[in-house]
């Protein structure tokens, strides 16, 4: 298994990119704040096993456990990400409408794969904000995609300022694709080859309605049930009010994920997802309780993934240039033969 592209030197030195990776996350956040009115909070490395609001992802990654001796062995969980605990901040901090907050969110995901992209260490910007009214719908679901993509490129254009040989390669505008469109104009590559197949052809895109079963029986990708809303009508046979920004990585010649976000289940979509996923026995947790009795806001939100920003900004091939974790003695072998080390 080859782990950079033919002839890849990083274009920054270690050092450079250690101060390069600072200006990105001060950047970023900076502009994200601002364009979505959001208040930075601290947030959890770990919470309480069985009360719901660990995040499933695709419903069957294993959560890290552990028990605390002091507290009579309660068993806790590391987050895997803060897409549930967000909506109950928001409630608790009485959040108003067209405000939020975002958070530094480090988790550990020991089923995730490793590779050029892929760790089992995840660092990401979370954010939440409350909607207000006549917000839940398709088209606030855009706007706030423009707004995090104006910051995307903002930052672009502010790290390229100060490393001019980081050049900005991100289109004027990021284009919206639903996931059936996607599958209709490339009905027999698989779900990853029609998402590099836009990005390729568009740099940065917007892919709308993960989770729900496409016209071929199956979904695009996998989506828990209880926090992107996937299955709410939109217009004619289109389903989901969530979505996945996606670029061209012109240094690795393939597809990056940058976020995963969408406004999130109410009541209706909770129990219709849940029924779906045959997982209603989940309505009885904590968090779902709380959910159906109405105590939490109607939202959107989702998570920035910091490393792979950094990545992408700064022309790295693989996120073990910007990222402390394990990597396989391969790869680390091969940036060494390339004259530097995995971080």
């Amino acid at each position: 298994m080859k782990f950079f592209p033919d002839n890849y030197f990083p274009i920054l030195s270690e050092r450079e990119t250690e101060r390069a990776i600072k200006l990105v996350k001060d950047i970023f956040q900076r502009e994200l704040s601002g364009a979505l009115r959001l208040s930075r909070v601290t947030s959890p490395l770990f919470v309480k096993a069985g009360s719901g609001i660990n995040d499933d992802l695709n419903g069957v990654e294993r959560p890290v456990r552990f028990e605390i001796g002091n507290m009579n062995n309660s068993k806790m969980e590391i987050v895997q990400s803060l897409a549930k605990w967000k909506r109950m901040a928001l409630a608790d901090y009485q959040i108003k409408p067209g405000f939020g907050i975002y958070t530094d969110m480090n988790a550990l995901r020991p089923d995730d794969d490793i590779d050029a992209i892929h760790s089992i260490y995840v660092d990401q910007w979370d954010w939440e904000r409350v909607l207000g009214d006549n917000e839940r719908n398709l088209d606030f679901l855009k706007y706030v995609v423009n707004e995090i993509y104006s910051a995307l490129k903002r930052t672009e254009f502010l790290v390229h300022e100060t490393y001019s040989a980081l050049t900005p390669v991100l289109p004027e505008k990021i284009t919206f694709i639903h996931t059936e469109d996607a599958l209709k104009r490339y009905p027999n590559l698989s779900s990853n080859e029609r998402e590099a197949a836009l990005a390729k052809e568009y740099g940065a895109i917007f892919l709308i309605g993960i989770g729900n079963k496409l016209a071929n029986g199956e979904p695009h990708s996998g989506r828990a049930p209880d926090y992107d809303d996937w299955s709410t009508h939109t217009y004619d046979d289109y389903k989901g009010l969530n979505g996945d920004i996606i670029v061209w990585d012109h240094v690795r010649g393939a597809s990056l994920e940058l976020s995963s976000m969408g406004i999130r289940v109410n009541k209706e979509a909770l129990l219709r997802q849940l029924e779906i996923k045959n997982a209603l026995e989940r309505k009885d947790l904590y968090w779902h309780k709380r959910l159906l009795n109405g105590e939490f806001p109607e939202t959107i939100g989702g998570g920035i993934g910091q490393s792979r920003l950094c990545m992408f900004l700064l022309k790295k091939a693989h996120i073990g240039e910007v990222q402390a974790s394990v990597w396989q003695d391969e790869a680390i072998e091969e940036a060494k033969q390339l004259g530097f080390k995995l971080i």
